[in-house]
């Protein structure tokens, strides 16, 4: 039992996939982020292939009469190191940007998965369940939307303990409290899904909560999550930078981008590549997730098709 649904099967993923193959936008905004992946995870072996240990200082490649301003033009930039090194330090940059972007990524990814399945949980309790489940989901939905994040996250690290694992307590941080506005959107999905005929029907025929849910309501509601999911990754980014920023995210040695830009804000006079390295990557992986994001939104939507007939109409008759 059931009809079909826009995102849903593999006919559709492969008009969603050619939809966005029309977009250059969403093709630019792609590859740019599948070289940052493939990068970050070959963070090790290219600073295996390049001899640079990202935690190694260098203290010959600094200028100490200076106050650590790194030797040469463009932030100590050469054959040995192609983005310069850290003042101070002396450690290399490029090895470092690459390390730093996996823990942006594991941050941001981890925290989206984390969120997604809360909100699922959450939303499709509210939208299945009794009327007391769903006003005390949507109790604690609204809570979860109006907690400061960042105050929250600068109080709660504060109180874990040093050997507690950075990245993760991150994700779980950013996670926890970043659910509740998928929650409110597959509750509202799942309120108006409840009442169509092939919910009745599977509901009629004897299906468990769980069942309806799972068969159901799930294929209908993957367009507006991964939607959301989407718009999610550049923002738990952003949190994690400015966590990172405030001293209370990934702690050194590991590099982080957010880390790395608190640090650099000292040496923006003295070494300017050195805060506009890890802002233009973080300024452009943003850029690219939402205009991937938008993008995906907009394929899924089952309207996108006329919409481009209509525009290749208009442009033949032009």
């Amino acid at each position: 039992p059931g009809t079909p649904v826009p995102g849903a099967g593999a006919g559709a993923a492969r008009q969603v996939w050619r939809r966005l193959r029309r977009r250059p936008s969403a093709v630019a905004s792609a590859g740019v982020l599948a070289l940052l992946v493939l990068l970050a995870l070959a963070a090790p072996l290219l600073a295996q292939l390049t001899g640079q240990d990202p935690n190694a200082y260098h203290d010959e490649l600094v200028d100490s009469a200076r106050g650590g301003v790194p030797v040469g033009s463009f932030g100590g930039m050469s054959a040995d190191h192609w983005l310069g090194v850290e003042p101070g330090s002396g450690r290399d940059l490029f090895t470092r940007l690459l390390h730093g972007a996996r823990i942006s990524l594991l941050v941001a990814f981890g925290a989206t998965a984390l969120q997604v399945l809360l909100g699922l949980v959450a939303g499709i309790t509210a939208g299945l369940g009794n009327r007391a489940a769903g006003a005390l989901v949507a109790r604690l939905t609204d809570v979860a939307i109006a907690l400061p994040t960042l105050v929250l996250g600068v109080a709660l690290t504060a109180v874990v303990p040093p050997g507690f694992p950075r990245p993760l307590l991150l994700i779980l941080l950013i996670g926890f409290l970043g659910w509740g506005g998928t929650a409110r959107i597959v509750r509202a999905q799942t309120l108006a899904l409840r009442g169509l005929d092939f919910v009745e029907s599977a509901r009629l025929s004897g299906n468990s909560t769980l069942r309806i849910a799972r068969r159901e309501l799930l294929p209908s509601l993957a367009a507006p999550v991964i939607t959301y999911a989407a718009i999610h990754v550049p923002t738990n980014m952003v949190a994690e930078a400015s966590l990172s920023f405030l001293g209370v995210g990934v702690k050194p040695p590991t590099p982080s981008w957010g880390q790395m830009l608190s640090s650099a804000t000292t040496w923006f006079r003295a070494d300017p590549a050195y805060v506009l390295l890890p802002a233009g990557l973080l300024f452009v992986t943003v850029l690219a997730f939402t205009v991937l994001g938008d993008a995906v939104r907009t394929a899924l939507d089952p309207r996108e098709d006329s919409r481009l007939r209509v525009g290749t109409r208009k442009e033949r008759g032009a």
